[in-house]
């Protein structure tokens, strides 16, 4: 427990947010070894039911709070997230630390550089608490990551530590990436808020890449406005990290609304996907945020989204497939029988049907940009339902594969349970570079909500 009567806060370190440990180290109120030494505490006590990284060294992480507390003392400036664990998915390159993208072919990979988002994190004060576990290369095969809640249930992926993480209470906060819907997804079957910035905001240099024109950087956190912090961190829209934007966010808040925010019910084309538990909580959610002051109304996308799935395939399909044909010519008996079968089926892809798809993914992102422009915001369920007791899957993606593919920011929210006793979400999707708008109507929804349950165990 954390307990300074300059502070005034009285809590189990662990479930300090990304914004409340930030202040009270910056105050002098905690110190990042403190911090630290509870986080490490708690993973021991739960990381063989969770399982959420796949490699972490506790030496070395006390070493650098350590570090951080006598770079305080001496009065140096602090950055924005000083002396602050995060957890970083495992195809995000980190230097000298390993990174095996979920594969056996790349055990005991070291890389000799860190990919930019981890050297802007570092740039701000934090640093890498763990390597969290993936899926394979971000695809479908699993990795060992459990559900916090249930550990017979998926916990989604491919990020699937880093939400684990986060809902276990390991690390205040993590990034993940989203190529269809590996952020938005294990972030609703973990019940912790996943944020996936408007594509492009946040550089993928240094990141493992599936499928270049889709691929995007999200986070983890337990709070709308601690994935404002570490969004803005990552994107750097500040010539310095520790000034304008990220300054406010981390000395204040998310601005709030000043009118209730108007939003599209959507039913996609996938809703027939969605079990009768699913589609009833969304509705009541409905009426709840309409209860709380909300212009709701139930819209349907534009028949063209008709074929956005398949579109989002084939250029899945083809770009991994290119990307991975060399190491399958070398390794298929070590890739998954799922990535191989993704891989044949992506080279039988012409380009002629690769170009086709990608001027039609513009031409529907332009439709998404029509179809937004007349409202705040839209909502959906993030995924089909609770998470699957199946850990063999990582669920069905088909929630945020339209967004993923238009590449317009999306939040989802813990916002209630299911029948099984597992956390269900609240997805909101916003205009296309419009995510500071929506990040605080994200924070609306939550407040009217009010589901308080961010920490398993």
């Amino acid at each position: 427990m954390f307990s300074n009567p300059k502070s005034k806060i009285k809590t189990a370190l662990y479930t300090l947010g990304l914004q409340e440990a930030a202040r009270a180290i910056h105050k002098g109120y905690l110190s990042s070894e403190d911090l630290t030494r509870a986080l490490l505490e708690r993973i021991h006590a739960y990381e063989d039911r969770v399982h959420a990284f796949q490699w972490i060294d506790s030496s070395r992480a006390l070493d650098l709070a350590c570090l951080a507390d006598e770079r305080r003392r001496s009065g140096a400036p602090l950055g924005p997230l000083h002396g602050i664990g995060v957890g970083i998915k495992d195809i995000v390159e980190t230097q000298d630390i390993p990174t095996t993208m979920g594969s056996p072919i790349y055990e005991g990979f070291v890389p000799g550089n860190s990919a930019t988002v981890v050297r802007r994190l570092e740039a701000a004060g934090a640093f890498v608490m763990g390597k969290t576990v993936t899926s394979e290369f971000a695809f479908f095969t699993p990795g060992k990551t459990r559900n916090p809640w249930n550990p017979a249930h998926t916990p989604g992926g491919s990020s699937s530590g880093s939400a684990a993480a986060v809902a276990m209470g390991f690390v205040p906060a993590a990034i993940g990436t989203q190529t269809n819907g590996s952020v938005i997804r294990p972030a609703a079957f973990c019940g912790v808020v996943g944020y996936k910035p408007t594509a492009g905001l946040i550089p993928l240099d240094g990141i493992h890449p599936f499928s270049p024109s889709l691929d995007q950087v999200g986070v983890f956190t337990r709070s709308v406005p601690d994935a404002a912090l570490l969004a803005a961190v990552l994107e750097k829209k500040d010539p310095d990290p520790a000034a304008g934007r990220i300054n406010s966010i981390i000395s204040g808040d998310v601005p709030s609304l000043a009118c209730p925010p108007r939003l599209a019910a959507v039913r996609s084309p996938v809703w027939h996907l969605a079990d009768t538990n699913a589609r009833d909580h969304f509705l009541a959610l409905v009426e709840r945020l309409r209860a709380a002051g909300a212009t709701v109304e139930e819209q349907e996308l534009p028949r063209a989204f008709k074929r956005a799935h398949a579109v989002h395939r084939t250029i899945m399909y083809a770009e991994g497939a290119k990307g991975f044909a060399e190491l399958q010519r070398h390794q298929r008996r070590r890739l998954s029988r799922r990535l191989n079968e993704l891989i044949d089926e992506g080279l039988g892809i012409g380009q002629s049907a690769l170009a086709r798809d990608l001027a039609q993914r513009d031409q529907l992102a332009g439709d998404m940009d029509a179809f937004l422009n007349g409202v705040d915001a839209a909502i959906t369920p993030p995924a089909p339902g609770q998470a699957p007791a199946d850990v063999t899957q990582t669920g069905d993606p088909a929630f945020c594969t339209i967004w993923s593919l238009c590449g317009v920011p999306a939040v989802t929210i813990p916002a209630g349970q299911g029948p099984q006793g597992l956390p269900l979400g609240l997805q909101i999707i916003g205009p296309r570079l419009a995510d500071d708008r929506l990040l605080s109507i994200a924070k609306w929804c939550d407040e009217a909500i009010g589901w308080p349950k961010r920490i398993a165990g």
